[in-house]
């Protein structure tokens, strides 16, 4: 393990806590401490951060180049034509198939010197901005996308994803403080086709937070754009602060669908960040072993990154390999285990120490289908591995069998562990002052420094848990044995029930929202039926 240091700076007026409190024997001001650092606000002080990586100089030497010789020999799939031209003019050839494109190793070093090290994931409000890379080096997490299931969270029970149960991880979510902002999950109810559409409609008015949106068809970007447009107060405004960012995925091994080319494009034209998102599956759509399945998902994102360089000049794209890994025996997906961490801990240190770019990807979730011991096992270790890897953004967040499932306690806790991760990251000071050593050199015997100016200095400082128990066993006992779960599952009942009962935004914003999801209805179920009509899933 090592660590980056970083220079000493106050982003942060500090925080008076329990400022009535009674002076201690004289003092002249109370003890003062600083709030902990969250999604929205830096540590107090920045200094040096902990790091972790499998990839010495001469591995990530390695690496970065069977990225570049994969591109440029092989190439990749694009199924765009206007892309295909683009980059043809651009300085890349054609390869051994149609449709085939190499990318040569200078437009590749270009894109990567021109694309944006830096953005801004803009709120609806600024209370709520956030950047990327923070300055602090720590990070943010997401909430997870895509889950078809919800876990209630009143009794546990399972049902199909809906639109009552998106309403409820947004109210949750919204109290969430490690929370940065919200992805869409794969609603029942509604026509399949149009079902992003529903989801991230019925979110991004109930939320101040950033938006993750993810298109499901090529004729629903627009839709998507256009109400994350009249969310953000209009289209002007979205250019602004664009208040959503959007995924855009290969389709492993080396191919880009005609869908998500065209995200990179219409997000160009609002300036909206993508997320290049890579998903491959070891023994599946990339080869078995890790540093392999790393090497397919880095080089799809690169991959993306020159495409966005040529369709959309400095769009700001934030490198996201999600790594998966096929269990040999059954054939299931796998995100949590060993081998899927250690391609994680490979590709984010790959595509942030190798390539310089913003880094993304799963930093919480599980393969188990319940928030039990294996969960929180499973996540909490995958949420140091790449924390400590470098990640600036940590997804996954409520979700569980392998991100089929979302459970608003399971995202309750997942919140206590980024912030446990976060303090985590921070090296310890081993000044003089900070170990408090002339007091040390004369402490007597059977002495102790409970009254001592330093620990009176930095006991409110410690980081105090909101739902992990500290109790002794007497009052464990006497709370009918309440544990972390269920101080958990209160929390996120306590939101779903004090969550506004009506949106966030105006009533001509959901009027203008609202017509958009009937006309997107109207049309794009049309287009994928032919005869007006598909199944309401």
């Amino acid at each position: 393990m090592t660590s980056d240091s970083h220079e000493h700076a106050t982003d942060e007026k500090p925080t008076v806590r329990n400022p009535s409190r009674r002076k201690r024997r004289g003092r002249s001001a109370p003890p003062v401490s600083h709030a902990s650092a969250d999604a929205f606000s830096l540590e107090h002080v920045i200094g040096p951060r902990a790091h972790f990586g499998f990839l010495d100089s001469d591995r990530m030497q390695v690496m970065q180049n069977r990225v570049l010789d994969l591109l440029a020999d092989y190439g990749v799939m694009v199924v765009h034509p206007t892309a295909q031209a683009a980059l043809l003019a651009a300085g890349a050839t054609e390869g051994s198939s149609a449709g085939r494109i190499k990318m040569p190793r200078a437009l590749v070093l270009e894109a990567l010197q021109a694309t944006p090290k830096s953005c801004q994931l803009f709120g609806k409000s600024e209370a709520y901005d956030m950047s990327l890379p923070r300055r602090d080096a720590g990070f943010i997490l997401r909430t997870g996308t895509g889950a078809h299931g919800y876990v209630d969270p009143r009794d546990a029970s399972y049902r199909n994803m809906d639109l009552a149960a998106v309403q409820e991880i947004v109210a949750v979510a919204n109290t969430l403080d490690q929370v940065g902002f919200i992805a869409h999950p794969f609603v029942h109810g509604v026509p399949e086709v149009t079902a992003d559409i529903h989801a991230y409609a019925t979110m991004t008015a109930r939320t101040q937070k950033h938006m993750w949106m993810q298109p499901y068809q090529k004729e629903n970007i627009d839709y998507l754009l256009n109400i994350a447009a009249i969310a953000a107060g209009g289209e002007d405004a979205l250019r602004q602060r664009p208040s959503t960012s959007t995924i855009t995925c290969s389709f492993s091994p080396l191919e880009f669908k005609h869908m998500d080319t065209e995200v990179i494009i219409a997000c160009g034209k609002f300036g909206v960040p993508v997320h290049a998102c890579s998903l491959p599956s070891a023994g599946g759509t990339a080869p078995l072993s890790p540093a392999a399945l790393a090497l397919m998902a880095v080089a799809e994102v690169v991959g993306m990154v020159t495409m966005a360089h040529v369709l959309s000049p400095s769009l700001p794209v934030i490198a996201t390999p999600l790594m998966f890994a096929l269990d040999m025996r059954t054939g299931s997906a796998l995100q949590s285990s060993v081998e899927a961490m250690q391609a994680a801990s490979l590709s984010i240190q790959l595509v942030k120490q190798g390539f310089g770019l913003m880094a993304h990807t799963y930093g919480s979730g599980s393969d188990t289908p319940d928030s039990d011991h294996q969960s929180m096992a499973e996540r909490a270790m995958l949420m140091q591995t790449v924390a400590l890897s470098g990640a600036d953004v940590l997804g996954g967040v409520g979700q569980l069998e392998c991100a089929t499932v979302f459970c608003p306690v399971q995202a309750v806790l997942d919140n206590e562990l980024g912030a446990m991760t976060r303090r985590f990251l921070k090296v310890p000071d081993v000044s003089d002052a900070a170990l408090n050593f002339d007091e040390m050199r004369q402490v007597p015997v059977g002495g102790h420094f409970l009254d001592s100016d330093h620990t009176v200095a930095g006991c409110r400082d410690q980081l105090t848990p909101d739902v992990f128990q500290r109790m002794g066993r007497d009052d464990y006992e006497a709370s009918g044995r309440k544990a972390a779960f269920d101080m958990a599952r209160d929390k996120a009942l306590a939101a779903i029930a004090q969550a506004p009962e009506q949106p966030l935004l105006s009533e001509d914003q959901m009027q203008e929202i609202a017509k958009l999801q009937k006309a997107a209805d109207a049309h794009i179920v049309a287009t994928y039926s032919g005869s007006g009509k598909v199944d309401t899933i």
